[in-house]
C-alpha cells in the first residue's frame, strides 16, 4: 500500500482512528504507510509529496527514482522543490526557481525534467556521486549533455556550476552500473583514452559474440566489471564463460574486474590495462 495522508483516510470513513494506529505507522507529519510495507525511495518520495500537501517537485535523487534511475538507496533523504524551509527529518528541500519546462510527470507524480535533474545532481554532488548518478540517469532516459547544458545557461547565477561542467565532462549514459561509471571514471583520471562503453563484438560471420562493459574498440582492449550477476544467474555465468573464451579468439583482451579490486587494489588494475593497450599499440598518456 503506497503512502496516504491520515486527514484524508479518516476523513473519507475508508479507516478508524484506532485502525490507523493498530495497521499503520506514520512515516511524515500526516503521512502514513502500512506497518508492513518497506518503502523503496520512489515509496518515501511520494510520502514526501504527500507532506507537501501536493505542492513540492521531486528533484535530484527523488526525481531520478521516479524517472527510472537504479541504485538509489530507500535511506537517502527524500529532496523536494517547495517553499516551506522547515521541513521533517527525511526531507531535504530546495527553495530553488523552477523555469517553465523544467517539471514533468513520473509515477504520477511531479517531478523535475531528465535535464533539470541532472543539473541539480552535476552541481550538488561530489564528482564521482555526480557522474554516477548522471550516468545512471542518462542510460534510463533520453537526456543529453546539450540538455543539461541548456538547462545550466538558463540559470547563470544558481550555484555549483564549474562543479557541473567538471562532470558533465566525464559523465557517459552507457554505463550500466554504478561500478562501471566507477571504473571508467578510474581510468579517465588516471589519464587514459577515454573509453567507449558496451560495445559489441561480432565474429568473422557477424555473429553477435558479446558486449565488453567498456574498452578500446581500436585496440581491442575490453574491461568487464564481475557482478553479483555472474554467480547468482547461471545462465548468465554461462553465457559469459563462452564469451570469455571466444573474445581472445578474435583477438580481444579482456580485463575483467571486482568490487573487491576497484576497493582494494586500483593500481593492479591499471597496471593491467596499461599494459594491454601498450601491447596493442596505444601512445602511452597516463
Amino acid at each position: 500500500m503506497e503512502p496516504f495522508l491520515a486527514s484524508e483516510a479518516l476523513g473519507d470513513g475508508a479507516l478508524t482512528f484506532r485502525e490507523l494506529k493498530l495497521y499503520y505507522r506514520s512515516i511524515f507529519p500526516g503521512v502514513w504507510v502500512d506497518r508492513g510495507v518497506d518503502l523503496s525511495m520512489l515509496g518515501w518520495s511520494r510520502g514526501g509529496w504527500l507532506w507537501s500537501r501536493r505542492a513540492a517537485v521531486l528533484a535530484a535523487l527523488s526525481a531520478s527514482a521516479a524517472l527510472g534511475a537504479k541504485w538509489i538507496d530507500a535511506d537517502l533523504p527524500v529532496e523536494l522543490i517547495h517553499t516551506n524551509r522547515r521541513p521533517p527529518t527525511g526531507i531535504v528541500v530546495h527553495t530553488d526557481r523552477l523555469l517553465p519546462g523544467e517539471s514533468t510527470m513520473a509515477k504520477g507524480l511531479p517531478v523535475t525534467t531528465p535535464a533539470r535533474t541532472a543539473f541539480d545532481l552535476g552541481r550538488r554532488l561530489p564528482l564521482e556521486d555526480g557522474v554516477e548518478r548522471i550516468d545512471a540517469l542518462m542510460n534510463v532516459t533520453d537526456v543529453k549533455v546539450i540538455d543539461i547544458e541548456a538547462v545550466a545557461r538558463r540559470h547563470p547565477r544558481a550555484g555549483g556550476l564549474r562543479q557541473l561542467r567538471e562532470t558533465l565532462a566525464l559523465v557517459n549514459g552507457g554505463a550500466e552500473s554504478l561500478y562501471e561509471s566507477r571504473t571508467r571514471l578510474l581510468l579517465v583520471q588516471a589519464g587514459f583514452p577515454p573509453p567507449e562503453t558496451q560495445i559489441e563484438v561480432f565474429d568473422g560471420y557477424g555473429k553477435f559474440v558479446g558486449r565488453l562493459d567498456l574498452g578500446w574498440r581500436q585496440y581491442q582492449v575490453g574491461v568487464d566489471f564481475e557482478g553479483a550477476q555472474h554467480w547468482t544467474q547461471p545462465r548468465q555465468f554461462s553465457r559469459d564463460v563462452e564469451r570469455y573464451a571466444r573474445l581472445p579468439e578474435l583477438g580481444w583482451v579482456d580485463i575483467r574486474l571486482t568490487s573487491g579490486m576497484l576497493h582494494n587494489s586500483p593500481q593492479v588494475f591499471l597496471r593491467r590495462v596499461g599494459d594491454a593497450l601498450i601491447a596493442r599499440g596505444c601512445p602511452r598518456t597516463w
